[in-house]
């Protein structure tokens, strides 16, 4: 019976070898499901992000006269 010969480097290469594919599965996987999910408009725009927060524009303009 042959006996193979695993080294602590090779044990190392295994392992970077195996995180390596799980996180190229995980990022590929992220972006295939943003293409569908943009395809079928299940995305949020960035402009409806902040709808919630009010501000005045009297704040604005007291902010840049206060900097200077």
């Amino acid at each position: 019976m042959h006996f193979l010969y695993f080294d602590p480097s090779i044990g190392a290469m295994i392992v970077q070898a195996i995180v390596a594919a799980v996180a190229g599965i995980v990022l590929f996987s992220k972006g295939l499901m943003f293409k569908i999910k943009s395809f079928f408009g299940l995305i949020r725009n960035d402009e409806d992000l902040f709808d919630d927060i009010e501000i005045k524009e009297s704040d604005i303009e007291n902010k840049q006269s206060g900097d200077e």
